[in-house]
């Protein structure tokens, strides 16, 4: 398994013998849905033997604490201690629908490889995610696509509950307009490894029905965010 929890010890990195090179480097993420928000965005350089997560993989810690509650706390404490380049402004408000955030910096030489996620809003466990996407070594602007994916670490019962890890539940932020009093759409996660996310199901009642989110607004197909990254 190639989370990048299992690289803490650096000391015990064998870097792999691709081709190295700085570069300065601009990333642009725009939230391409009608109705679901991003908390902060974490944007790192790495090395292309490190993976912030793995489709197919259990989650680790870290990404089911962005993934559940939009915490990028360890992701971070990690990022820094493979001496990876990271961009997170983790005071910065949700990224709403149609809107954009970009920022730039200077990747290190062995760092040659890019991975995006943050928390969708409103969902139990579901992320953008970018695994390991090539910097390329040729300057000029590149555009990518991002799915949803689900951490399977949560069963999505679309209710309203406290977002904390390994809490039920979905967090409720003032900027989320949701129902209340839903039953629940599910109570298991049978695919407990990251996965594409199904999407929310939702319902039109305010006050009842089986889920908290609304069908008309908060419903998604892929892709949902655009990524364009510029290399000088």
């Amino acid at each position: 398994m190639k989370q990048i929890t299992k690289l803490l010890t650096v000391s015990a990195l064998t870097f792999a013998t691709t081709q190295s090179f700085a570069a300065n480097v601009t990333v642009e993420i725009k939230n391409l849905t009608q109705g679901l928000y991003f908390t902060p965005i974490a944007t790192v350089a790495h090395t292309s033997d490190s993976s912030l997560f793995e489709v197919g993989e259990m989650a680790s810690s870290e990404i089911q604490e962005m993934a559940e509650g939009g915490s990028l706390a360890g992701l971070t404490t990690i990022a820094t201690a493979i001496n990876a380049d990271m961009l997170a402004e983790t005071a910065a408000g949700p990224l709403a629908p149609t809107a954009k955030v970009s920022g730039s910096f200077m990747t290190a030489d062995s760092n040659t490889v890019l991975s995006i996620v943050a928390m969708i809003l409103p969902s139990n466990d579901g992320f953008i995610g970018l695994d390991n996407w090539t910097i390329p070594t040729e300057a000029g602007t590149y555009t990518v696509y991002l799915n949803a994916y689900d951490a399977g670490t949560e069963a999505n019962d679309e209710i309203i509950g406290g977002g904390a890890p390994g809490v039920p539940g979905m967090p409720a932020p003032p900027f989320l307009t949701l129902g209340t009093n839903g039953s629940g759409v599910t109570a298991t996660e049978t695919n407990t490894m990251i996965h594409i996310h199904p999407g929310n199901i939702g319902d039109d009642s305010a006050t009842d029905g089986k889920s908290d989110v609304t069908n008309t607004v908060h419903r998604w197909l892929n892709p949902v965010a655009k990524v364009t990254v510029t290399v000088q």
